[in-house]
Parts: structure tokens; C-alpha cells; sequence
């Protein structure tokens, strides 16, 4: 498959480089790890008046209509400045109450999602006992095989490798309360829909992570010297980060191509857990690069790198781990032909 970005999607993701760019998000991170989701919110609000959120929201209820191409490139970018809070989960979020339509709590959430005015927090127990940043979310939405419930609860926050990425448990420690807005077989359907663009946009946060680390890591080797040189300029050091560069350049096409396939509303579980499979790998390569290159720096969490760095390792694992991806890739019926 061949695929350009046109000149509109090449802007839009110029702009939103460009105004988070602007803001100061290394502090909104280090706030949202200690529990302060305000500035992140602030920074929300920003991206929600870019549009970026009604990308997953129908013009119904005030967005642009379900847009993966446009969500890839907005989500590209969140990961290159490592924006904070559940933006996969609500945009997943939007993507579930829009397949269940006028039977679920549409109406309620799609235009508070579209605006920025809501952040939602979003779980499948499918996937595990956890729900990103419920501590941080105005609502938390969890689908249990055909039930969907809504819930403003949240377990205790649980340690994660990313400090910004706050998990509550529920269950019987989380409390799987809360009103029931929507059951029936209508649920899993969705729930599978908004797993994909979960899968998607984590995969394109993925890459933007991967993107940056890359990018701050190539700057570094021109700058640190050994024996009176650059370090950038040592075989084993330029032949690292090729191979990381050539990682990326093989993940982003195949992000792209999963987004033109979900648009089209076809199957693109396939190809999605293909992208997601090596985003996640490319990005996971890049910060073990970092981390090796800025030698002990990398180590330091003071350094804004270590944001990104430990992101990345988060990411991989998230909506999809590698092994399940390639397990899914390997049972499609194109790979048993």
C-alpha cells in the first residue's frame, strides 16, 4: 500500500507539533505523576480546540466524525511531546458510545469529549484489571463481556513503569459499581471496534515517542565527545541508532496503511496489530538506545528524556502486547493462505 499525507494532514500535524511545542508539557507530566491533572488538562483543552478530540466524535454531537488518518496524526504527535492522561481511552471511549448510539449515554459524553470539557477513562476487563488515569477521568467506563457500566469510582492508584500513567484497579478492590447504561451483544461488538482504535492510537503515540527519543538522541552523540571527538561519529554508535531509524521508517507506514484500512470500515484488526506489534518495538528500541547513549544521564529522572524513555516501555505492552500482536497477525486468514 502506498500512502502520502496530504498537504491539509502534513499542517495539521505541524500545527499541534507547534503548539505543544509551546507549552511546557515535561511539567504537566511530572504534575500528573504526582496527582495534579490540571495543567494537563490545560493542555487537553488546547488540543480539544484543535479539533483533535472530535476526530473521534460524529458531527451529531459536535465533532468531525470517526477520522483515523487525522487521529494517527494528532496521536503521532501527542507521543512526540509525551502529553499526559487517558487520550487513547477517551478517544476509544467516543468510538464505543458512537457504535451504541442512542442506547448508550451518547448524548451525555460525545459533545464533553469533542470540546475537551471531559476526560474519560476507558477499560475492557478483557485486557486486564486495570483503568488508566480513573483517578484523573470525569467518568470511567468499563466493558465485562456484553455489559457496559459507568462508573465515577476508582480503586487505588497502582504503580506503573510510566510515573504519568496512573492505574486504579477494579473489581472487587475498584468496585465494579456504577450505573449499567447499556447490555446486550451490542457491547462486545463495539467494545471490539474501540479496542482496534485503541490499538491504533497506541501505536501511533508509539511512534511519536520513538520519533523524539531518536531525534533528542542524535543531538546528544553530535554534542558528548570521547578521545576528542563526537561519539556520533563511531561506527557502533551510528550503526545503533540505523537501525532504529530503519525500525520507525518500517513501523510508520504500517500505521498509516491500519488507519486508511479502519477508515475504510473494513477488517483492519490485522493490520493494526501489525503496526501496533512494530511501533511498539521501534519505540521500545529507540529508548533503550537513549538510555545506553546518554550513558548515565539516561538513568536520571530529573533528565526530561527519562519521560519519553519510560513511556516507551509503557506503550509497548498497551492495548497489545507484541507477542498478542503477532499471535492475531499469525491467526488472520491471509497469514494461514
Amino acid at each position: 500500500m502506498r500512502f502520502l499525507l496530504d498537504d491539509g494532514q502534513r499542517e495539521f500535524g505541524r500545527t499541534l507539533g507547534r503548539m505543544l511545542a509551546a507549552a511546557d508539557i515535561p511539567a504537566a507530566v511530572r504534575a500528573w505523576a504526582a496527582g495534579d491533572s490540571g495543567p494537563g488538562r490545560a493542555v487537553w483543552r488546547r488540543l480539544a480546540a484543535a479539533g483533535v478530540f472530535g476526530l473521534a466524535v460524529p458531527e451529531k454531537h459536535g465533532g468531525a466524525g470517526f477520522l483515523p488518518v487525522e487521529l494517527v496524526v494528532a496521536f503521532v504527535e501527542a507521543g512526540r511531546y509525551a502529553v499526559p492522561g487517558p487520550a487513547v481511552e477517551t478517544a476509544a471511549a467516543a468510538v464505543l458510545l458512537d457504535r451504541l448510539g442512542d442506547t448508550g449515554p451518547a448524548g451525555h459524553w460525545l459533545p464533553a469529549i469533542a470540546a475537551g470539557a471531559a476526560v474519560v477513562s476507558y477499560a475492557d476487563s478483557a485486557r486486564g484489571p486495570y483503568a488508566l488515569d480513573a483517578a484523573a477521568a470525569d467518568a470511567t467506563l468499563l466493558v465485562s463481556g456484553d455489559t457496559l457500566r459507568q462508573s465515577g469510582a476508582s480503586g487505588p492508584v497502582q504503580p506503573s513503569v510510566d510515573p504519568a500513567r496512573r492505574l486504579s484497579r477494579y473489581g472487587r478492590e475498584g468496585g465494579e459499581g456504577g450505573a449499567v447504561p447499556v447490555r446486550g451483544p451490542a457491547v462486545r461488538a463495539a467494545a471490539a471496534h474501540a479496542a482496534d482504535t485503541a490499538r491504533l492510537l497506541t501505536a501511533a503515540q508509539a511512534l511519536g515517542v520513538g520519533r523524539r527519543l531518536l531525534d533528542d538522541t542524535v543531538a546528544y552523540v553530535k554534542q558528548r565527545t570521547q578521545f576528542g571527538v563526537a561519539i556520533g561519529s563511531f561506527q557502533a554508535v551510528k550503526h545503533r541508532l540505523a537501525d532504529v531509524l530503519v525500525a520507525l521508517e518500517f513501523a510508520e507506514p504500517l500505521v498509516y496503511g491500519a488507519a486508511v484500512e479502519l477508515a475504510g470500515d473494513g477488517e483492519a484488526g490485522t493490520g493494526i496489530a501489525m503496526a501496533k506489534a512494530a511501533a511498539g518495538e521501534a519505540a521500545y528500541a529507540a529508548a533503550r538506545a537513549a538510555l545506553q547513549l546518554h550513558g548515565a544521564l539516561g538513568y536520571t529522572d530529573e533528565l526530561d528524556l527519562s519521560l519519553w524513555i519510560r513511556k516507551a516501555r509503557a506503550l509497548r505492552g498497551a492495548w497489545g502486547t507484541p507477542a498478542e500482536c503477532r499471535a492475531r497477525v499469525l491467526a488472520s486468514p491471509t497469514a494461514a493462505g
